[in-house]
């Protein structure tokens, strides 16, 4: 009888030790969660409802950024080497859906100042590329796109195709998904925060 209230009693703290590592665990995700986010919010710079932080890859990061940065940008580098910038919603708020049809207007001389090159990128919201009828995934200034009258830039992100504007057509997937725009090399405004991209606008 003894041996058996000794099992019993055992199996009882076990159980209560396995319970308690369970909501140790849960409990600890979820506040790194909020402390992630928190975190993410603090050093993310948002102009025109695009998202850019310029702190990712700078000597002397703590953890914390460091673990930021790896969670939404698609590569970590020093902003002199390559500035991302990122949206999933357009000018009105709403998400990026391919129900629609967007333009992203690039005034004369405006287009992302670099030594290198700039390409804007359209994936499904988790970074996943999604097939399209002309197996384009980017656009940018190797692309041969068709300048206004003026000297701007118009590019046209849906999923259909936008009759005489092929040359500046990005498609977009059927569903919602987000924009990533890139500058390597980026130039002196990008680096200093005085660039700022154009909203990404919703046609009626």
């Amino acid at each position: 009888m003894k041996s058996i209230l000794k099992l019993l009693s055992f199996n009882s703290v076990f159980s209560g030790v396995v319970e308690g590592v369970i909501i140790g665990s849960v409990f600890a995700f979820l506040t790194s969660n909020i402390i992630m986010n928190a975190e993410v919010k603090a050093i993310t710079t948002t102009v025109n409802g695009w998202n850019t932080i310029m702190k990712c890859g700078q000597p002397g990061n703590d953890i914390l950024v460091r673990a930021a940065c790896a969670k939404v940008l698609p590569a970590t580098n020093v902003v002199q080497e390559a500035a991302y910038w990122t949206r999933t919603n357009d000018n009105t708020g709403s998400g990026l859906d391919g129900q629609h049809n967007y333009v992203l207007h690039f005034p004369a001389g405006q287009l992302p100042p670099n030594n290198a090159f700039w390409s804007l990128t359209v994936t499904d919201v988790h970074g996943y590329m999604v097939s399209n009828p002309i197996d384009r995934y980017s656009v940018g200034d190797r692309s041969g796109l068709t300048t206004n009258p003026g000297g701007s830039i118009d590019i046209y992100i849906q999923n259909t195709n936008p009759a005489g504007h092929e040359s500046n057509w990005l498609p977009a997937p059927a569903g919602n998904f987000k924009l990533t725009l890139r500058a390597y090399l980026p130039g002196k405004a990008v680096i200093d925060g005085e660039y700022h991209v154009p909203p990404v606008v919703k046609m009626q």
